[in-house]
């Protein structure tokens, strides 16, 4: 089953971000992920959001989402994001083919 993590996150340090940025995507794409959205004007249709960036990124199963989450190679440049930003995440289930939401 496909897993999703949304994050909303607020960039307050755009050098030491980009130091994490920089190296993103070549760990990431080590690990089956797909990244869907990164987005630094999504549009506000309810509540308040006071995020600068939001990011959506889809894993084939919550197992492989989280090899890549606790990878060593992530750890490593994690150091950088959380120098650069502060951020929420969620992980929520995708829906299989014929699934009804309830």
């Amino acid at each position: 089953m496909p897993v999703y993590m949304i994050t909303r996150m607020t960039i307050h340090d755009r050098a030491e971000y980009d130091k994490y940025a920089d190296r993103f995507m070549e760990i990431f794409d080590k690990f089956d992920g797909k990244l869907l959205s990164v987005d630094e004007e999504p549009q506000v249709v309810g509540g308040e959001w006071n995020a600068t960036r939001s990011v959506l990124i889809e894993f084939p199963t919550k197992p492989k989402l989280f090899e890549w989450l606790l990878s060593p190679e992530y750890k490593e440049i994690g150091k950088f994001r959380d120098a650069g930003s502060t951020a929420e995440s969620i992980i929520v289930k995708g829906l299989e083919p014929g699934d009804v939401p309830s």
